[in-house]
């Protein structure tokens, strides 16, 4: 509680450890965005090109090294059962360090990764094109998911559904063989399906794809933008497909398309847990301001993998507040937030492959509490597991 955040704990290790969540106030909180800025060093907002590029350069440095392994020394292994060893492992090994890439190249679209905004756009829509990302598109849809984090209406990703707007098939898939399914279409073809057919995301009253210049997430201004990121992925595309003409499509699929499976799967789970837990509200038009939207969400802890990803799993609380503050002070100023925000700040500790089943599990879909108890504030929604 207080500076810890609205968590219950448990001493392992000398490490505090969340395992479980209270509410987070859903009331307005009594501070203001400029005196959660107070709280933090002045030097976490400042954003360095040099200490950046550094971060990219040693990703980069650590795939290339990855690649250099599996291509010049995997064919020359004396067993084949070592094949079926170090392939997955390369597989892991590359799609984490790619997850972290991709992070940086997130950063670009947030301004947080220099002073200079063309450096940003550049270096964003390389890495993102090569990652199959439409680093414009998905540029401006993730602005206006961090405009409207947690509103029912305008949210970009993840918006959950009252229960009027689920599916009735969904209830046969509320068992464990259904949510193993679930789980594994959703962290395998998750992402590919937002960007081309904005699964999960808000409801537009026409056809929604992140690669439609002319499509209704994007406005006229943006246009020759997303024209930008589609010639960036057609130019990826065909490189890609003069490899598999020259390697092979095997070849092609165990160096790059696993790993890339791997990333695709990472940024989905990353995202889902960050804004799905039963404690965090969601808000209809009536309630929701810009603050707690921003609030309601959660830092999560990956273990070593925080490091790999750039510390966007723990310290993506204060990322909503702060986008364009670099990921390398972001630590830093989520410990100095949170005695600022006190129990509207929310950790949880569970590991990660139990977190994703809990929450696969309890967070079905999202009503107010006067559907089932009543007296509770309109206009403030929670998630529910019961059909």
């Amino acid at each position: 509680m207080g500076a810890g955040g609205n968590m219950v704990t448990k001493t392992k290790s000398k490490k505090q450890e969340a395992t479980h969540q209270k509410r987070v106030p859903a009331s307005k909180p009594p501070f203001t965005l400029s005196q959660i800025k107070k709280a933090i060093p002045p030097h976490c907002f400042n954003r360095s090109l040099l200490r950046s590029f550094s971060y990219l350069l040693y990703d980069l440095a650590l795939s290339f090294l990855f690649y250099h392994i599996a291509t010049s020394y995997f064919h020359l292994l004396p067993h084949p059962l070592l094949s079926y060893i170090s392939w997955p492992l390369y597989w892991i090994l590359q799609g984490c360090t790619l997850t972290g890439v991709w992070v940086i190249a997130h950063e670009c679209g947030h301004h947080a990764f220099s002073d200079y905004q063309v450096v940003d756009d550049t270096v964003g829509l390389v890495i993102h094109s090569f990652l199959l990302t439409p680093y414009f598109s998905w540029k401006y849809s993730h602005r206006r998911h961090h405009s409207n984090t947690a509103s029912l209406e305008r949210d970009e990703v993840f918006v959950p559904k009252p229960k009027s707007k689920i599916p009735f098939y969904n209830k046969y898939f509320n068992n464990p063989p259904g949510r193993i399914l679930s789980i594994l279409v959703t962290l395998t073809l998750g992402w590919p399906l937002y960007l081309a057919f904005n699964a999960s995301g808000r409801d537009y009253d026409r056809f929604a794809c992140h690669y439609d210049p002319k499509g209704p997430i994007f406005s006229t201004r943006e246009r020759l933008q997303i024209y930008v990121s589609d010639l960036g992925i057609m130019a990826v595309t065909y490189v890609l497909y003069r490899v598999a003409m020259a390697k092979g499509f095997v070849w092609l699929t165990c160096i790059y398309g696993v790993p890339l499976l791997v990333v695709n799967g990472f940024l989905v789970l990353i995202t889902y847990l960050h804004h799905t837990h039963s404690s965090l509200p969601h808000y209809d038009a009536s309630e929701w301001d810009w603050l707690r939207g921003a609030l309601s969400t959660v830092d999560r802890d990956f273990g070593v993998l925080n490091k790999v990803f750039h510390n966007i799993t723990d310290s993506h609380v204060v990322h909503h507040l702060f986008s364009t503050m670099p990921h390398y002070h972001a630590v830093e100023a989520t410990e100095a937030v949170k005695p600022v925000l006190g129990e509207y700040y929310s950790f949880d500790g569970t590991p990660v492959y139990k977190a994703l089943w809990r929450e696969a599990k309890e967070c079905l879909y999202v009503g107010p509490d006067d559907e089932d108890n009543g007296g509770a504030k309109k206009g403030v929604f929670w998630y529910k597991n019961k059909f």
